[in-house]
């Protein structure tokens, strides 16, 4: 069988820990800024664990970590 391959989105996007969860940076922290809550801004820096509905998806397009 050939090897599957990863989507090369998910590449660049997402990261798996060393316990099997997938990290991810917060959404909408790109541009417009200024209209987004200070509080939001500053809950959104670093990565996030994502849930496990979407930790789901992600490991679907990442077949090999």
């Amino acid at each position: 069988m050939p090897k599957m391959k990863t989507k090369s989105s998910m590449k660049g996007r997402f990261r798996l820990t060393g316990t099997g969860k997938v990290r991810a940076a917060a959404a909408y922290k790109r541009h417009m800024l200024r209209r987004r809550s200070q509080k939001m801004k500053r809950q959104s820096r670093g990565m996030m664990i994502l849930s496990a509905p979407d930790t789901k998806i992600a490991k679907r397009f990442m077949p090999y970590g």
